[in-house]
């Protein structure tokens, strides 16, 4: 069984998700904030429908929560990176807890390849990104090596609809 999120205990065995299921999360990755009545009117079905099944999602851990899709250029985070990490080998749970608390990392994934762990984070300048990482995470002892990757352009996409 999975781990919640929040490390609140296991999460329930993934059930199916059906056609409506599907049209629900498209509407709610495209709009976090529309209302189950809309949602409802949208694919057809009563808002107690709607609600249950929005609930079941979240219950389930198919929806992890709701925000906004922000541009950090505007927010103040005009410095984008994608820094790549060799770590020692059996670390990733202790590696990955002190690189969510780095200020300015959006997102962490374990991968294969070349490296072990990809790392995104938006730091208000080149000033900052370089404390980063020459101070942050090369202080990690289960860092074994870094390389910066600086973003020049992003655009995160739109869901499809």
């Amino acid at each position: 069984m999975a781990e919640s999120p929040e490390g609140i205990g296991p999460l329930p065995p993934a059930r199916p998700l059906d056609s409506i299921d599907q049209d629900i999360l498209r509407m709610l990755q495209a709009d976090g904030r529309a209302s189950v009545r809309s949602v409802a009117d949208r694919v057809h079905v009563s808002r107690a429908n709607a609600y249950a099944r929005i609930n079941r999602l979240v219950e389930d851990g198919v929806i992890r929560g709701f925000g906004a899709r922000v541009d950090h250029e505007r927010a103040g985070h005009s410095t984008s990176a994608y820094i790549t990490l060799k770590i020692v080998q059996n670390t990733w749970r202790t590696v990955r807890e002190q690189l969510r608390q780095l200020p300015g990392a959006s997102h962490i994934a374990l991968v294969g390849g070349d490296f072990d762990v990809l790392l995104l984070v938006h730091t208000p300048d080149n000033r900052a990104l370089r404390e980063l990482v020459l101070t942050r995470l090369q202080a990690i002892p289960e860092v074994l090596s870094t390389r910066t990757l600086l973003v020049f352009e992003e655009e995160d996409l739109e869901p499809q609809r």
